[in-house]
């Protein structure tokens, strides 16, 4: 039976279920090593080790979702319990992980944050491989299936950048109303990420709700389902899905050092009384950079290139940032308005990659069916789901043991600027890590994907008109 194209109504509802998403996904993943480590006093040595672990063991938790969720029928559908059921639990989370009591021991603020983050990753999966699954399932091969991805990825991208354009400032601003503007910038800025977190929550839900409400499921593939041994054994041999994951998980992780680090470069380095609002415009520049590159220049590349040659304009872009930002941090350059130079590049380059991995992600679906003799969305989009989560746990991992070595961190009493207590070579450390280590990435992403991609336009087209052939012959 042929698949019903998306309605607007549809394609609309699915896009603010990825705004929410991300918006959730973008505070953990960039606020809350800073939230534990900055403002609560955790070593960062002990987060690196949390938020790596976490990681490792979603190594497990992830395919097996991907299974149960292949075997899921009830009423409502196959994707759509688990979409709602791990929003719900992941919004609660996600206020019990930024509300942490500040009055517990140091310990006790260990065991915590590895609790609720651990906890945190187990119910983003639960409603992340339903929600991008959805995808191979939904739609045909082709312009289709990249129209939606395209956007969804765009709306996610408005998500994050909502989220790094607004935290600090927003955090500020609650946290003074709350206690005052008289308290110390760690009650501030404690009582804001409390705040802003159930903020962030309530909106997830109903974004979600709509989603749920408005998305049926229209698929008419029949998935089939296998173990996690077999599961495994699948992916290997999808060797094209196996150079996406890994290009993935390269490319995060240069982004997410950068994201990590940018907070604490802000603070210690470039510094100011006024650091927030200066790290907001920053943000808010870079978060309008990355959606409109999704949505304006993604589709005009599209137009003149393909998928491949827009992800090493990419590259280049990215890269070629970097080393402007590295150039500008070594030379003091404190102004503002140079700095959005390298943003700039750094996102555009991020927003597009993010629209084009994802479809060559969902490509390799048809690819491993033709190959394989099974189509297994969930299973390789539970990949996606761990390899982003993983690239954010090897990042934070990287951020924490610079932090602790570099040692950037300001008493609880202080206000103010405090970037006068961060000794130069501990400055130059930063910026080092900040640039090279995402350069290196990038070359090897890069050179990885450029050798092992297969998956040009006229192969895809082969490849859709051989599975057409074998489903007219069953």
């Amino acid at each position: 039976m042929e698949k019903a194209r998306l309605s607007a109504k549809e394609k609309c509802a699915y896009g603010l279920g990825a705004v929410g998403k991300d918006m959730v996904y973008m505070l953990s993943a960039s606020y809350v090593l800073y939230y534990y480590q900055d403002v609560l006093g955790v070593s960062a040595a002990a987060m690196g080790v949390i938020l790596l672990a976490a990681r490792v063991f979603d190594a497990f938790n992830d395919p097996i979702m991907g299974v149960i969720v292949a075997n899921t029928k009830t009423r409502w559908g196959k994707f759509r319990p688990w979409l709602f059921i791990g929003t719900l639990t992941n919004a609660v989370i996600l206020y019990l992980m930024f509300a942490a009591p500040p009055s517990i021991s140091a310990g006790g603020l260990v065991a915590y944050a590895a609790v609720t983050y651990i906890l945190w990753g187990v119910t983003y999966t639960m409603m992340d491989i339903p929600y991008w699954s959805m995808i191979p399932a939904f739609t045909e091969g082709g312009k289709e299936r990249e129209g939606l991805t395209t956007l969804a990825r765009s709306c996610a991208g408005v998500g994050s950048a909502i989220v790094s354009i607004i935290t600090m400032l927003t955090v500020h601003k609650l946290g003074i109303k709350l206690v005052g503007e008289q308290a110390s910038n760690t009650a501030i800025e404690l009582a804001g990420f409390k705040m802003f977190s159930l903020i962030v929550a309530v909106l997830f839900m109903v974004f979600i709700l709509f989603t749920c409400i408005m998305v049926k499921e229209k698929s008419s593939v029949d998935m089939k389902t296998a173990g996690v041994g077999q599961m495994f054994k699948a992916l290997i041999q999808n060797d094209q899905a196996m150079t996406v994951v890994v290009t993935i998980v390269v490319i995060n992780i240069a982004l997410y050092i950068t994201s990590n680090l940018l907070i604490y470069f802000f603070k210690y380095d470039i510094g100011g009384a006024d650091w927030t609002a200066t790290y907001t415009w920053f943000n808010t520049v870079g978060g309008g950079t990355q959606i409109l590159s999704m949505m304006v220049l993604y589709p005009v590349l599209r137009k003149f290139f393909n998928n491949i040659k827009i992800f090493y304009i990419g590259v280049g872009m990215s890269v070629c940032g970097y080393l402007t930002l590295l150039a500008m941090a070594s030379f003091n350059v404190k102004s503002l308005a140079p700095l959005l130079v390298p943003g700039v590049l750094i996102m555009a380059a991020s927003g597009m990659n993010n629209v084009i991995i994802t479809v060559f992600l969902a490509n390799t679906v048809d690819y491993g069916e033709l190959k394989n003799g099974r189509r297994d969305e969930s299973v390789i989009f539970s990949m996606q789901t761990f390899v982003v989560k993983l690239a954010s746990g090897v990042s934070a991992f990287i951020a924490s043991v610079a932090l602790q070595v570099l040692n950037l961190k300001a008493d609880s009493t202080d206000t103010g600027d405090v970037s006068f207590m961060v000794a130069q070579s501990s400055k130059m450390g930063l910026r080092l890590i900040m640039s090279l280590v995402p350069i290196a990435g990038l070359i090897f992403a890069f050179i990885w994907f450029k050798k092992r991609y297969i998956l040009t336009d006229s192969k895809l087209q082969e490849i859709s008109k051989e599975l057409q052939g074998k489903s007219s012959e069953n």
